[in-house]
């Protein structure tokens, strides 16, 4: 037994030396050595290691993009926040123009229920529709769930028709509140006319009463303040623009600068004869016979008034302030022969006007006020059974010659005898409106010059009564008289309000609480 187990040691200290010997081996020969894999501890570290640097790579390029989407966000806020388009933030409406066919334009926000109190230093342009061809049809949303029909009548002026804009209901009620108003004569006819049809002139003095008038230190002599002193009249009762600067001019060309009677009454009487020919061409009296009034559309005017002004932003898509502080509508109504001569609807800019709604922040030493009306809005409130259409006499012409208006006899102003021949005639509809712009755009988002092509009259009415409405957006040519205007007129708002409130009367509820 003892035998076996010393056999069996011995084999096993023969096992471990041969082992030791091809470990020996082994180490001398590193490339006799068999393949042995890395651990599984190894592998796990590797991997997990790489794990990590892929997990902080997402990360990273995670916040960067991040970032880079923040940063484009506050210069896209920064820029709609302070770019044009925006007579006050919040109030006006994007200026993109209206595009193809079945575009509509973007419907505004509801009109506030009062003049708001803004701030008027942002600079702001006017929206402006395009036609982009005569008889073409885009879409525009005026009332909730709705839309209307914009028909391209004349790209000069730009002119556009837009059915159905006033219910029959609208209608009615805009007449009825007209009469019910009253209405004014508002008859200018020539002086060459027979009696039964002129209008008793403006002035019945005589040419040295009207010098006496105007030499206010009575030195018989006139200057040049002397004349402006009485020249600053809207409606133009004894000097239009163009007589003023007639008679400036003849002042102007004397050496002394000053007019002695007979001076005075040489460009006086030249200045007051109508049809005159001056660099060969015709100019004729402005002429109408209708009769008219003027309803507020502000606040606490009928709700129809008020339905139309809101209708009207919509439509025009310009900034509510804006034309919250334009003209009343006009309401026309024309008899049987009653008719109104080709004219323009707004002034062009000249250095001794200014415009009339802006006259409190406007250069107080300009010699006349004249109308400035951006644009102008006809509704049509009845159907004339004949006649009585709306003339563009030179809508759409190649070019613009007032010496072409007149000639061969033929003058296209006077539309009661070549209403026939102009360019493009409107029939009224009763519910349909008429929107023109009266002025072209300056390239910078603003009024420029008074487009020509503008010029419009009212044909005679055959048979029937011709019921009209006028409204018109008023903007100053100057862009920062405009801002001035707006802001003062806010800050006129705000005084009479805190007024009000000081001074406001206790109801009967505040008695009793009180006693």
């Amino acid at each position: 037994m003892e035998d076996i187990e010393d056999d069996m040691l011995e084999e096993k200290e023969e096992e471990g030396e041969e082992e030791e010997e091809g470990e020996s081996d082994g180490s001398e020969n590193p490339s006799l050595l068999p393949f042995k894999p890395p651990s599984r501890a190894t592998r796990l570290h590797i991997e997990r290691s790489s794990v990590c640097s892929r997990a902080y790579f997402v990360v990273v390029m995670v916040f960067f993009h991040v970032y880079i989407l923040n940063v484009i966000a506050l210069l896209l806020y920064v820029h709609y926040n302070n770019g044009p388009g925006e007579l006050v933030s919040g109030a006006g409406t994007p200026s993109a123009s209206v595009g193809g066919g079945g575009s509509s334009v973007p419907h505004p926000a509801p009109a506030p229920t009062e003049l708001q109190v803004q701030d008027h230093s942002q600079s702001f342009s006017l929206p402006r529709i395009e036609g982009i061809r005569v008889g073409h049809v885009q879409q525009v949303s005026l009332v909730p769930d709705s839309s209307h029909e914009m028909r391209t009548l004349s790209l000069k002026p730009l002119l556009f028709e837009i059915p159905g804009f006033l219910s029959e209901e609208e209608c009615r009620v805009v007449v009825q509140l007209a009469q019910l108003k009253g209405l004014m004569e508002s008859q200018t006819m020539s002086p060459g006319q027979g009696p039964e049809e002129s209008n008793q002139p403006l002035l019945s003095i005589s040419t040295e009463e009207v010098f006496s008038l105007l030499d206010l230190n009575q030195d018989r002599l006139l200057q040049k303040q002397e004349i402006v002193s009485h020249s600053r009249s809207r409606d133009g009762t004894w000097l239009s623009p163009d007589n003023l600067r007639q008679i400036l001019t003849g002042l102007e060309a004397r050496p002394a600068g000053l007019l002695t009677l007979e001076d005075f009454r040489r460009v006086y009487d030249m200045s007051q004869r109508p049809g005159q020919q001056q660099n060969g061409k015709l100019r004729s009296q402005f002429k109408q016979r209708n009769k008219h009034t003027w309803l507020y559309q502000g606040l606490g005017s009928h709700h129809v008034l008020q339905t139309l002004r809101n209708r009207l932003i919509s439509l025009t898509r310009l900034p509510p302030a804006l034309v919250e502080l334009t003209e009343p509508l006009q309401v026309i109504r024309y008899e049987h022969g009653d008719f109104s001569n080709a004219h323009h609807d707004s002034s062009r800019s000249h250095s001794e006007t200014t415009c009339a709604h802006t006259r409190l922040a406007g250069n107080t030493s300009a010699l006349t006020e004249v109308s400035c009306r951006y644009l102008t809005v006809s509704f049509y409130l009845s159907s004339a059974e004949e006649g009585g259409e709306t003339s563009f006499p030179v809508a759409d012409n190649r070019t613009y010659d007032e010496q072409a208006l007149g000639q061969d006899g033929v003058d296209l102003i006077d539309t009661q005898e070549t209403c026939g021949r102009g360019n493009l005639r409107i029939k009224p509809t009763a519910g349909t409106a008429l929107l023109w712009y009266n002025h072209l755009s300056d390239g910078r988002g603003w009024m420029g010059d008074l487009d020509e092509y503008s010029l419009h009259g009212d044909c005679p009415v055959r048979r029937g009564v011709k019921w009209v409405a006028n409204s018109w957006v008023n903007v100053d040519p100057d862009h920062q008289l405009q801002v001035r205007y707006q802001r003062l007129v806010a800050q006129r708002h705000k005084a009479k309000s805190t007024l009000e409130e000081a001074y406001q009367p206790l109801s009967h509820s505040d008695l009793h609480q009180d006693l």
